[in-house]
């Protein structure tokens, strides 16, 4: 038997089984027959044997599959005891789409495909070594953290961490482009490298002038954003790993750029071939006097980024549109054209109820937030990432005449189910700060020498958090409800303090801090102002006791830390960011990232194989009240949660609204009919504002077509 060859198994059938209801009950038993099948038929005839760890690395080595070099750091005893200690955590894949996850897009195969070359330990074990760079201690600490499943890796640090034929670990990148042909033809060969090596790229057009603006030297005019966007799709279809995945990129715009309309259009079902994009995803920066203009159904003015530039100096994202807005107006040297702000907000819900996009970026929200001296412009691919950037001035050699500041995302996520066991939660986080600095300390992108820059001078990392509907359902707690608000808050709170006192650790250590450090809020104190007053504490008796074995800083702490920060720093910019972490919360058991399950017995379509069906962590008749339905939820109630998350995060968190074409009757109070509407869009993203989100993903929309009969149509089937 090999993976190419597996004759006759029984997993995905007994997977399939959890979809058939037997006497009203859901036959969860069978998703565990299917993960001891799985195991018995799959993995454990098609694992390659080998008499110790010290003999599975040797052959990994001469053949090429890891590197020798971060091996080479530690002692083989220790390498030994470590791979005991891993053996002795007794770990167990809790599901079978768990299982199945790691073993398909995970382990390290043979190079014919036909067998693993490890399990889960194994990939552990490598991770903690590589991230911890020859310190045993570390490495210990850190494989305890991955095995417990307290501490996940972004996706790329953890599938490539040691092997030898690896893509980069990070997850991300952002680049913005000035105005002229030598950054546009300088940007597409960025995204062309980026996009190779193997992350998603965002890229900022709202510094680019508009079409019809005029163009120095020549009679024509510029052709505007559009045509930009299309070649960086075409860079991005071209760049794509050898036809192993789809390129990814998302561009952002902002609303008072006078191309967002025709900008918007190429997402459009009807849109003409010429300018449609397909596989580009779209983004838009909002200031709040964008949310004003509505608000009060006034016209908006679209600002000419050219004469803004020309008239002030500086790029267009670096000129502040809700502080001047008044003065672009009256000042007759900035071109300018009218529209009404509701038709574009309009413009904006119709798109997303259509396709999903535009992400929106609450452009100022993020600036007010931002402890760091320098101006965030855009984000991600999945807009989570707020970071500051500077631009760069390039001459017609193609040479960098001012360096500028560009973004690599090095992400990680807590696990929030297992990490509120830890024994310590303090050491735990500053474990994962570790790892997370190895990974931003020996990111290289030599290809893009703003990334290389920016993360030479930022050294920053995005930790975050999943499984947060997983332990809220587990605890008894409604998603949304006042406790799941203030659990969510003091959580984050808890990463936001021990990822503070590590990376000041560190700073003490290295006698060294980020670039402007002196210039942050940090430097002076000011950011620490509101935990000092000793607010951030639990306070209902619930809370209290979900948080009774962990230590909780009170005002004294805070004070403390702001002095330690303000008399040695701090290593890194950026600490806290919360993605989408789809795919890698399966490997966890858990819920993805903080927002709600959309099904309690999820059905995946996998490639080749079909459907593969994942019921809700710890899903029982005691928890199944308790997950509901994000498609049945009050949208409100989910920004509620982000909104106390927010509150601790120095970047953003990846927030999808979830809405159903047929929105159930009494779920909010304005609805008279039940078909959803661009109104309905509009509310949401003003109470999003107005709750101090900084960004939203995806808008989501739910079609029921009434075909399929099943468990998961019948979420209310008793377990």
């Amino acid at each position: 038997m090999s993976l190419k060859n597996l004759g006759d198994i029984s997993y995905f059938r007994l997977n399939n089984e959890i979809n058939r209801p037997v006497d009203g009950q859901i036959p969860l038993h069978k998703d565990k027959e299917a993960l001891k099948a799985f195991f018995e038929e799959n993995v454990l005839p098609n694992t390659k044997p080998f008499d110790s760890i010290t003999d599975k690395i040797q052959f990994l080595i001469d053949h090429d599959y890891i590197e020798a070099a971060f091996i080479g750091k530690y002692r083989p005893e220790f390498i030994e005891e470590l791979m005991a200690e891993l053996k002795a955590a007794d770990f167990h894949f809790q599901s079978f789409m768990a299982a199945y996850k790691f073993y398909q897009q995970y382990a390290l195969k043979t190079n014919d495909g036909e067998a693993y070359l490890e399990g889960i330990e194994e990939r552990v074990l490598f991770n903690a070594l590589y991230f911890a760079d020859g310190n045993e201690d570390l490495a210990r600490d850190l494989a305890q953290e991955m095995i417990s499943q307290r501490y996940q890796p972004a996706t790329p640090s953890f599938l490539n961490a040691g092997r030898s034929r690896r893509g980069e670990l990070v997850s991300c990148f952002l680049i913005q482009v000035t105005d002229d042909m030598n950054a546009i033809g300088r940007s597409i060969n960025s995204a062309l490298q980026l996009s190779r090596i193997g992350g998603g790229v965002g890229i900022s057009l709202s510094n680019l002038r508009e079409a019809g603006a005029p163009i120095k030297g020549f009679a024509g005019a510029a052709s505007g954003v559009v045509p930009v966007m299309k070649l960086f799709e075409d860079s991005f279809s071209y760049s794509n790993q050898l036809g192993q995945r789809q390129g990814a990129g998302v561009v952002y715009l902002d609303v008072f750029h006078p191309d967002i309309l025709s900008f918007l259009s190429t997402k459009k079902e009807n849109a003409d071939e010429k300018v449609r994009v397909k596989t580009l995803s779209l983004g838009v920066t909002i200031p709040d006097k964008f949310y004003e203009l509505a608000r009060n159904n006034e016209d908006m003015y679209l600002f000419s980024p050219y004469t803004i530039e020309k008239e002030y100096g500086v790029p267009y994202n670096y000129i502040n549109i809700s502080d001047k807005y008044d003065e672009l107006v009256a000042n007759p040297n900035i071109t300018k054209t009218k529209i009404r702000a509701r038709d574009l907000e309009t413009e904006i819900s119709k798109l997303q109820q259509e396709s999903g996009y535009p992400y929106v970026i609450n452009i100022d929200t993020a600036n007010r937030a931002n402890p760091v001296d320098g101006r965030i412009v855009m984000s991600n691919l999945c807009s989570e990432i707020l970071q500051i950037q500077k631009p760069s001035e390039i001459n017609d050699a193609q040479e960098f005449v001012t360096m500028g500041m560009d973004i690599s995302c090095n992400l990680g996520s807590t696990n929030v189910v297992n990490m509120m066991t830890s024994p310590d939660f303090g050491k735990s986080i500053a474990a994962m700060t570790r790892a997370l600095t190895f990974v931003t300390d020996s990111s290289n992108i030599e290809a893009v020498p703003t990334i290389k820059h920016g993360n030479a001078q930022a050294h920053t990392f995005g930790l975050g958090a999943m499984g947060l509907h997983s332990y809220l359902a587990k605890n008894h707690i409604e998603y949304g409800s006042p406790e799941s608000i203030e659990f969510t808050d003091i959580y984050f709170m808890l990463l936001n303090y021990w990822t503070l006192v590590e990376s000041n650790h560190i700073a003490r250590e290295r006698q060294e801090t980020f670039a402007d450090f002196g210039q942050s809020k940090y430097a002076d104190g000011t950011y620490f102002d509101k935990y000092v007053t000793g607010q951030f504490v639990p306070k209902s008796e619930r809370v209290k006791e979900l948080f009774a074995d962990h230590f909780i800083p009170q005002a004294e702490d805070w004070e403390a830390l702001r002095q330690a920060v303000m008399k040695d720093g701090l290593y890194h910019q950026n600490r806290l960011a919360v993605a989408p972490n789809g795919s890698i919360s399966y490997i966890n058991d858990v819920s993805a990232s903080i927002h709600p399950i959309t099904q309690r017995i999820e059905e995946r379509q996998e490639k080749k194989i079909g459907k593969i069906y994942y019921p809700a962590h710890a899903l029982s008749t005691d928890t199944i009240p308790y997950y509901k339905s994000a498609y049945d939820m009050d949208m409100r109630k989910v920004i509620d949660v982000y909104a106390a998350a927010t509150e601790h995060v120095d970047q953003g968190l990846s927030l999808t609204l979830f809405m159903r074409s047929e929105i159930p009757q009494g779920i909010y109070e304005w609805k008279t009919e039940n078909k959803q509407t661009t109104r309905d869009l509009s509310i949401l993203r003003n109470y999003a504002f107005n709750k101090g989100i900084k960004s939203i993903y995806y808008i989501r929309t739910f079609t029921d077509d009434g075909d399929e009969v099943g468990a998961n149509q019948c979420e209310s089937c008793v377990i």
